[in-house]
């Protein structure tokens, strides 16, 4: 008895050093990157930064331009809208191309049309270059996770993790510089990006080296027929609904503080440091002590919660407002993170096209939420938005849930 004990005793403390070494094995890969890897990394900080640029600046939009909130929505609404369609063309263009050009091709256009936002006169022409914006945005950002899967050290986990950990940046860094450039004039913030965007594109051609062309051509049909493979479909529907939330908060949570640019900046920088933080370190421990779908339900349910607590605050308490926002930052996080890993390794397909087809659907939620958010405030009240939003976030955790035999064949990257 005492020698199976011993053995078990044994066995468990190689078990425990294992996961030391592997998590140590991480640590170090994460940091030791090729200049390829954090050339593209920062130049996705800025691509991402355009996300919630235009957050502090909503309510001096809609003043300036005499535009009401749901018209100064479509701002968001065009601009993954667009991004979501041109997903189906990106790996059609970068497995002709070059991952390289098209990134270049994708930052070119989103300065070309970052730079013509600034100089709109009408809520109209503002939405058609941020249409033009999301364009560009697709091309960089669908190519961008392409391209460090395959130049990081450490694997495909490890280059997740620093893409997640970009957006997260860019999420927190958007409403900071929307918010000081915006507190001087709404228009500034639009130059800013078409100029931190330039210095991206600079980066990108002097420091990632040209990649050989892939050796099989993407079709334009390849994405959707990825979907046709039940676990990405899975994750793509879910991600949806929960897209639906995640820009409900973004796009609509401006309108109701009640705060100047630089207010609305600081609640928002505060959010996308919890979404950083969580999205990196966070959500690697907890997909690995409940594993994926659990842990992706849980987090859903969660932000169902805080949207139901936004619900019964707006028009109440603008504290708690802001507290639920930022709160709502970790549980957005750790999904993202979840959702992009699941979407990347569920799947046959490549993961490019694989990502294509899931990110295809994930951006009509992004689309969808903000115009809808506005109205359902504008015809019933923000209580309203808010409940619709925690609905839509319910849905995609019944959805994780009812196909979690489908995802757990997959294994956690890097796992």
């Amino acid at each position: 008895m005492k020698q199976g004990e011993t053995v078990q005793g044994t066995t468990a403390a190689k078990a425990a050093q294992q996961i030391d070494d592997v998590l140590a094995n991480e640590k170090r890969s994460m940091l030791k990157q090729p200049k390829a890897v954090w050339a593209v990394a920062f130049a996705a900080v800025f691509a991402f930064m355009g996300i919630g640029l235009v957050d502090p600046i909503l309510p001096a939009i809609a003043e300036n331009l005499d535009a009401t909130p749901s018209e100064v929505s479509l701002l968001f609404t065009s601009y993954f809208l667009v991004t979501a369609i041109a997903m189906l063309i990106t790996g059609f263009v970068s497995s002709r191309i070059g991952g390289k050009k098209t990134l270049l091709i994708g930052l070119g256009i989103i300065v070309v049309f970052s730079a013509l936002s600034g100089f709109s006169n009408t809520v109209d022409e503002l939405v058609g270059f941020r249409a033009g914006w999301g364009l560009g945005n697709a091309l960089f950002v669908a190519t961008s996770l392409a391209v460090m899967v395959g130049v990081a050290s450490g694997g495909a986990a490890t280059a997740i993790i620093l893409y997640e950990a970009a957006l997260g940046l860019g999420l927190s860094l958007g409403p900071l510089m929307g918010a000081l450039l915006g507190g001087w004039q709404w228009r500034a913030p639009f130059f800013g990006t078409a100029t931190a965007m330039a210095i991206a594109f600079i980066l990108v051609i002097v420091m990632l080296p040209k990649a050989p062309l892939p050796a099989t051509k993407t079709r334009l049909r390849d994405p959707l027929l990825a979907l046709g493979h039940k676990g990405l479909r899975t994750t793509a529907g879910s991600a949806l609904f929960y897209n639906y939330g995640f820009f409900t908060i973004l796009a609509f949570v401006p309108f109701i503080l009640g705060f100047d640019a630089y207010g609305i900046g600081a609640v928002f920088f505060g959010w996308g440091v919890a979404v950083a933080v969580f999205s990196v370190f966070v959500a690697p421990l907890v997909q690995r002590w409940f594993g994926p779908t659990r842990a992706l339900t849980g987090s859903l349910l969660g932000l169902m919660v805080i949207l139901i607590g936004l619900a019964l605050a707006a028009g109440h308490s603008v504290t708690t407002v802001v507290v639920l926002t930022v709160l709502s930052g970790a549980l957005l996080g750790i999904n993202n993170t979840l959702f992009t890993e699941m979407a990347m390794s569920v799947s046959d397909s490549p993961r490019p096209v694989a990502s294509a087809g899931y990110n295809f659907i994930r951006w009509m939620g992004g689309a969808l939420a903000p115009f809808m958010a506005a109205k359902i405030a504008e015809h019933v009240n923000a209580s309203a938005t808010f409940y619709v939003a925690a609905a839509a976030v319910l849905i995609s955790a019944v959805v994780i849930f009812a196909g979690r035999k489908l995802l757990t064949e997959h294994a956690p990257l890097g796992v």
